[in-house]
């Protein structure tokens, strides 16, 4: 059986036991494999993106893109789980040690009360590295299921995302940068995309988290003082 006759499976497996499902979708290569594969199966698709700073232009051109392509589709926007870390350690804003820190299992615990859905489809692969190698091969017996979560990219590799991508005709996601991890954060890559694309977007950053102005301005004196 090939890695994709064995994402049907894991998916069709799941449609036989409910018409909905939830698709944790970063907007990366994985996420829009995964919500491709999912969304012919299934009557109703939620699609939910956790933010760091909500309403970012870029973003939203890409969940206007989501949506047109996947009509059915609802889209729901939460805080990402780590942004409750970055908020109570005062990462470049003002610490709240009020703050209560969540993982990644509490926001699918709000999404499922908020939308009556119980299964969970996430683009994790063993490919990602140890850990997610490790997790999610002791989920093998379960058919790549777990209380609900569910992981139909598990044995593909970026290449095999690539190449699905190519032969289904789906856009390249943003690439902030060159590195393996290339989701949008307080980095010198996502920073300088930012500028020279979406500067406006990177003031909507700076609103927030007025102290991460210093990545770019570090960066320019560096380059400013080269030899």
């Amino acid at each position: 059986m090939n890695k994709l006759q064995e994402a049907h499976n894991v998916i069709c497996r799941v449609a036989e036991k409910q018409s909905s499902c939830i698709v944790m979708c970063s907007l990366g290569k994985d996420s829009l494999v995964t919500l491709d594969l999912v969304y012919p199966r299934f009557e109703r698709v939620v699609c939910v993106f956790m933010y760091f700073v909500k309403d970012l232009d870029h973003i939203n051109g890409w969940i206007r893109w989501v949506k047109k392509k996947y009509p059915k589709v609802e889209f729901m926007q939460v805080p990402h789980w780590n942004l409750t870390y970055i908020l109570r350690g005062g990462l470049y804003c003002v610490p709240n040690p009020k703050v209560k820190l969540l993982k990644l299992a509490d926001v699918i615990k709000a999404v499922r009360i908020k939308t009556g859905i119980y299964y969970t489809f996430l683009g994790m692969k063993k490919a990602d590295g140890m850990n997610r190698n490790l997790m999610l091969k002791g989920y093998e017996t379960n058919e790549y299921e777990n209380g609900g979560l569910v992981y139909p990219l598990a044995s593909w590799t970026q290449k095999d995302v690539k190449a699905y991508m190519r032969m289904k005709r789906l856009p390249q996601p943003v690439l902030y940068g060159n590195k393996a991890s290339n989701g949008l954060g307080f980095n010198i890559d996502c920073f300088t995309w930012l500028n020279e694309h979406y500067p406006q977007d990177l003031e909507k950053i700076y609103a927030v988290f007025p102290m991460s102005e210093r990545i770019l301005f570090e960066e320019n004196y560096k380059q400013d003082n080269k030899d």
